[in-house]
């Protein structure tokens, strides 16, 4: 059995703001993880291609992402981040993987499903198979564990069966099946405004979310006006079944905080909704203040950036381009 090193993958799509959603879904609990595995993060500029991009506004949006990475306390000295593009193995392997992967597979993706909508037939071949992008994104590393929200167990799936298939197909076990790593409170934030909806970037209503680009007073402002119910808090997590917009709210307590949201249940209950938004907006400012300050630095540093991502691609080809090498061999491609 091929002993696979501890290596985790992970990535962030350069379409719009990051949110308190990718901050706490994601980000956050990459600054942890690169304490305690080989870590690569990538910003996925050829997913974000599925839909059309203004060119400028793509660069400046991965700019954007890999500053906000680093503003939250993600190191380039211990960890690789990189934009995909500058890696052709990604694209190279996706092909291979498309050949691997079954039409029945990406059929059952619901996110296809979803972000096609009423258009499925207009809809790029790009969005349509890019889970098996998102496949080789992770294999080309060999990445043994995978930080995911509940919205992208579905890919990962899908990575595991194109693993074991590839491995089946070829008579090796050259891919690791993947593992998720699902942490902490919040891994799934919700719209301010809707707590059924998903906090994102593409909703109409800025109050909706809270940007990683938002000054102090916009995080606070945004935190007094986010929708709640008239009831009282409850005193358990059980009470705000039924009550998204509150259950949302002390998830996000919770996870910024880095406590247990029945502590703050218990905390809370039984009191109207004031002092806990008051308190949370002050949280909220102390945590994200100061990184969407740096963020905002960073941002002002193109050359910086531009070469840590440059730095970043030439870390990454040197892991990935011996794995693409001996898959080529596999395969069976003819290599001088």
């Amino acid at each position: 059995m091929t002993d696979f090193k501890q290596r985790i993958f992970s990535g962030v799509q350069p379409s719009g703001n990051l949110t308190l959603g990718n901050y706490l879904g994601a980000i956050r609990n990459w600054v942890t993880l690169q304490k305690t595995y080989e870590s690569i993060f990538c910003v996925v500029d050829l997913h974000a291609i599925t839909v059309w991009q203004d060119p400028a506004i793509l660069r400046d949006a991965t700019r954007e992402v890999a500053a906000g990475m680093i503003a939250s306390g993600i190191d380039p000295k211990e960890c690789i981040i990189f934009n995909q593009s500058q890696v052709p193995g990604h694209a190279e392997l996706a092909w291979i993987f498309n050949c691997v992967a079954r039409m029945g597979w990406l059929n059952r993706m619901t996110q296809f499903k979803e972000k096609a909508g009423k258009n499925r037939e207009r809809a790029s071949v790009g969005l349509y198979v890019y889970p098996d992008l998102m496949a080789a994104d992770i294999l080309l590393y060999k990445a043994t564990h995978v930080p995911v929200g509940e919205d992208q167990k579905q890919h990962l799936e899908l990575t595991r069966d194109i693993a074991q298939k590839f491995n089946n197909d070829y008579g090796t076990d050259f891919f690791p099946i993947t593992e998720p790593l699902i942490l902490g409170e919040a891994t799934r934030v919700m719209s301010l405004r809707d707590g059924n909806a998903k906090m994102s970037k593409s909703d109409p209503s800025e109050n909706s979310r809270i940007n990683l680009t938002d000054d102090r007073d916009t995080i606070a402002r945004k935190i007094r006006k986010a929708k709640t119910d008239s009831e009282p808090i409850a005193t358990t997590l059980e009470g705000l079944e039924g009550r998204p917009e509150a259950k949302n709210l002390m998830n996000i307590f919770a996870a910024l905080s880095d406590r247990r949201a029945e502590d703050i249940c218990a905390e809370y209950g039984g009191q109207g909704f004031a002092a806990f938004k008051r308190d949370l907006a002050e949280l909220s400012v102390s945590v994200l203040g100061p990184i969407t300050e740096e963020m905002k630095r960073l941002c002002d540093e193109k050359t910086y950036i531009d070469q840590i991502l440059k730095e970043g691609s030439e870390k990454a080809r040197i892991i990935s381009e011996p794995i693409l090498k001996d898959v080529h061999n596999i395969v069976g491609f003819l290599q001088s």
